[in-house]
């Protein structure tokens, strides 16, 4: 099994979604709590997701400026990458996730009306799930490409 983790990492927050064990789709799993307090960083339960899993690799979303730019955000994604990699020694990608907050969230506008309230509580795991998504979507269109030629 070569599962991928995908995370969506906030200020309070990281969004988790896990791949199938074929890499084809990406399924939200949960919100993990950031406890800087402690200096914790959610780490621990997302050491229990990466056991449970058997997680080979990491994607973290890269919230760029929409003009490609990294800002703080996109640097705090970074930093918390490179303490996963130190912590669990897996490898990390960065995938580009400008827009996938607000796809999230029209995405679930759009299924039924959900209210904001219940979008806040989902929506991270929700992009999370769609980082990884596209990640693994560019992956599969990678080896087409390559196996085309």
């Amino acid at each position: 099994m070569n599962r991928i983790l995908g995370l969506d990492v906030g200020t309070k927050t990281v969004g988790v979604a896990v791949s199938d064990p074929f890499g084809w789709t990406a399924q939200g799993l949960e919100i993990i709590q950031i406890d800087e307090a402690n200096e914790e960083f959610g780490l621990i339960r997302l050491e229990e997701i990466i056991r449970e899993y058997e997680v080979k690799k990491v994607v973290i979303g890269l919230p760029k400026n929409m003009d490609g730019t990294l800002g703080d955000r996109a640097k705090a994604s970074q930093n918390y990458g490179e303490l996963v990699t130190k912590t669990f020694n897996l490898p990390i990608e960065y995938e580009d996730e400008r827009l996938t907050t607000a796809q999230a969230n029209r995405m679930m506008i759009e299924e039924g009306d959900v209210s904001r309230k219940k979008r806040k509580k989902v929506i991270d795991k929700i992009a999370a799930m769609m980082i990884l998504q596209n990640y693994l979507d560019r992956k599969d269109k990678l080896k087409e490409a390559h196996h085309d030629r």
